[in-house]
Formats: structure tokens, C-alpha cells, sequence
């Protein structure tokens, strides 16, 4: 634990935005007294678990340890927060600790509302009952896809926010693939279980995902929200659109589950009427606070909860914040780019660039609407590269540095 209390910049978070944010502004500044509050010893990858759950990755290739990650020179104080009090500049600990603060940088990411399906956390783990958005369940994923003998296997979207909204899908087209190679397909019936009304968010990938359903002769029940499974029975329960319910039976079911922000954010002066962070959609700075910044799942950003999106932020969260302190005005914007690599099978991706205008942002002078092996590579092996050695270390990336790497497909 940290001797020091007061800090120029106090960060909390230590997953891709905090980490992010701390090294950029090292990178700035090395003189910056900088602190992050973050309780795990471990930082995952977690856009590579929808591989873990596909075959294609071991859970321990999407972990590193945060000692390793954080910047040199940044305080590590390993705890949890558990109250934020920005009129008087302070946050407090789960173990009492008080640290005290220039700038508050808010970004802890959300967690996930297990009780809201109920069954769901007794069930999890067995009976081909699994999710990817767990790390302790995305082999199990693996698991139950590659055993699996036939019959009905169910995906499902939440209501509500979610991290990456296309992971959901992603693993569904590699378990019908997986179901292919297995000889069990023809025997096989798979269910999207979605609560929204469409496919995806951004019509230009709308429309080729719903060709891709079709082609694969996926059933898609929109507007079908779970809220209960029966692990006894194997049953699953979703809630329509015209408030009835609707009972499925399943052979194995890969559960995308509701998910909020953490109580002490909820229950901080920071969080608008839905929880979130209440922060301006293009500067980042609080609505209210102004030495405050939010980024990532926990911020009311109206953009896609990815690292992608994090990547675009932390620059506009970093530039604000040396503005403020030289006493000039935040004028660095951010345009709600995000991007889902949208797997679409094995060695098949879209990848899927958008913005607030939720048009494409292709970095690529290629169709960014068409599956392609090019892009499967770029998810599988340079995401994750780029992730742990440039961002994570405050360093650019942008695709012309790279694009020599790929293929021409």
C-alpha cells in the first residue's frame, strides 16, 4: 500500500483504459505523480476469450500480470474503491484508505448482473451451461461445443449494456462450424435467443450478418430476453417483446448475461440516472466535475463498450487532462470510433469499424462489410500483439504502421 495519499492524477482501473491513460501520460510527462487503484493481480485480454471458448486460444495465453503492466513510476495501490467524493477531491478504499486527488480518472469497467436471470450462477459451469464472459467458464465453452452430440444449442443477447455486443454471435458461428467438422450439425438446431430487434447496432453490418444466419440456417428469436434457466430440466425461459414468456428447451446454452457498473459508482455523486459515469460524449470530461474524466465500460460514452473504443478515448482523456492542468480548455474531441472484430467462423472475419454517425470508419481501403480470412488474422494474432505492446505502453498504432503484415485478401 502506498504511503503517499495525495496525487496530481488518481486513476481507477487497471484494466485497457487506466492502463492505457497512466502510460500515455507518463509517456507526456514522466514527472506526473500518478496513482492507479486497482484490486486484481491479474489483466486479461478479454477480447480474446470468445477464442478461448472457439478452441483457438488457451485462457493463459490472455493473461499477463498488472505488476508488469503498470508504468513505471505509477503507484500501484492494489484495493478495492469504495466511495468517491468529488466535492472535497477524495477517494476511499474497501480498507479505509483515503487518497486524495488533482484529477480522478474513472474507469473501472462494469461487472455482471448475474441475479438477473435466475438460475444462472447456480447452473453456470454444468449441464452445458456456459459463458465466455467469465474466464473460469470461456474453456468450459470449449468444452461443451466440442463434445456436443446434437440437438438444441442456444446463444443469447441481453437487454441492456453489454461488453463487445458482437461477442455473443461470434461464438455461435464457430460452434455451427465446430458442429460442422463434428458431423453433428444436421442433427442440430441453433437458437439466438436475442432481446433486441436486429442482428447489430450499425445497419452497413447489419445486413450481411443477417445473410450469414440465414446461410447457416441459424434460428433468430428477437426480441427474446432470458431471464431464467432450469438447469434440472434444461430449459431456458426468455421474455418477449409482447411481455410473454417463452420456454426453450436446450442441450447446452452459451449465456451473454446482463451487465451494470459497480455499486460505489452508482452510489457516487459521478453516475447520471442509468449509473454510468456522466461524462460529455466528445471530451470525456464529467458533466458536472470538471477535473474529472471517464472512459471505457463504466463511462455513459453512447458508443460500444470495446477495448477498440478505449484506444480512441484514452488520447481524448489524456490531451483534456494536460489542458486543465496548464489551465486551457479541453479541446481535444473523441468520435465515437469503436470497432468489433466480428468473427464470423473459423478463419472468417468482419471487421467492423463505426462511429457515432454509426457509419463504417474502415482503416482499410477495402469493403469493411465482407468476411475475410485477412481479417481473421488480424483479430487472432495482431490485435492481441498490438493490445499488450503498443497500447497498454501508451505507444500509437495506427493500421498504416502495420497493414504491410497482412495479406491482400
Amino acid at each position: 500500500m502506498s504511503k503517499n495519499t495525495k496525487f496530481q492524477i488518481l486513476i481507477i482501473g487497471g484494466g485497457a483504459a487506466g492502463i492505457t491513460v497512466a502510460s500515455q501520460l507518463k509517456n507526456k510527462n514522466s514527472k506526473l505523480n500518478i496513482a492507479i487503484i486497482e484490486p486484481s493481480e491479474n489483466h486479461y485480454y478479454q477480447p480474446a476469450w470468445t477464442l478461448v471458448g472457439g478452441g483457438e486460444f488457451q485462457l493463459e495465453d490472455t493473461v499477463k500480470h498488472e505488476d508488469n503492466l503498470i508504468p513505471q513510476g505509477v503507484t500501484w495501490i492494489k484495493d478495492f474503491a469504495e466511495n468517491i467524493d468529488p466535492e472535497n477531491n477524495q477517494v476511499t478504499t474497501k480498507s479505509g484508505n483515503v487518497f486524495s486527488y488533482e484529477y480522478l480518472v474513472v474507469c473501472p469497467g462494469i461487472t455482471i448482473d448475474w441475479d438477473k436471470i435466475k438460475g444462472l450462477r447456480e447452473n453456470l459451469g454444468k449441464n452445458g451451461v456456459t459463458t465466455n464472459y467469465m474466464k473460469e467458464y470461456a474453456p468450459y465453452t470449449w468444452e461443451t461445443i466440442k463434445n456436443f452430440q446434437g440437438g438444441t444449442a442456444i446463444f443469447t443477447f441481453p437487454a441492456g449494456a453489454i461488453k463487445c455486443p458482437g461477442a455473443p454471435q461470434k461464438i455461435m458461428y464457430l460452434a455451427e462450424e465446430a458442429f460442422t467438422r463434428q458431423g453433428v450439425r444436421e442433427k442440430t438446431n441453433i437458437v439466438y435467443g436475442n432481446a433486441t430487434g436486429k442482428m447489430f447496432g450499425v445497419p452497413a453490418y447489419n445486413a450481411p450478418l443477417e445473410k450469414i444466419v440465414d446461410r447457416k440456417n441459424i434460428n433468430v428469436k428477437y426480441g427474446h430476453n432470458l431471464v431464467e434457466i432450469k438447469g434440472d430440466t434444461k430449459e431456458a425461459i426468455f421474455a418477449t417483446g409482447e411481455g410473454e414468456t417463452v420456454t426453450i428447451k436446450y442441450d447446452m446454452i452459451h449465456v451473454s448475461p446482463p451487465m451494470t457498473t459497480y455499486d460505489f459508482i452508482k452510489q457516487s455523486p459521478l453516475a447520471n440516472e442509468q449509473g454510468w459515469v456522466d461524462v460529455d460524449q466528445f471530451t470525456c470530461q464529467h458533466t458536472k466535475y470538471k477535473n474529472v474524466f471517464g472512459l471505457g465500460d463504466s463511462s455513459s460514452l453512447p458508443t460500444s463498450k470495446t477495448a477498440a473504443a478505449i484506444r480512441k478515448e484514452a488520447p481524448v482523456v489524456v490531451a483534456n487532462i494536460l489542458a486543465l492542468m496548464s489551465q486551457k480548455t479541453p479541446q481535444e474531441k473523441y468520435g465515437g470510433y469503436a470497432c468489433c472484430p466480428l468473427i464470423t467462423g473459423y478463419g472468417k472475419t468482419i471487421m467492423a469499424e463505426f462511429d457515432y454517425s454509426k457509419q463504417p470508419t474502415p482503416s482499410f481501403p477495402l469493403d469493411p462489410t465482407q468476411e475475410r480470412a485477412s481479417m481473421w488474422l488480424v483479430k487472432k494474432y495482431i490485435l492481441p500483439w498490438l493490445y499488450w505492446n503498443r497500447m497498454l505502453k501508451g505507444k500509437p498504432f495506427e493500421p498504416d504502421s502495420w497493414r504491410f503484415l497482412l495479406p491482400k485478401n
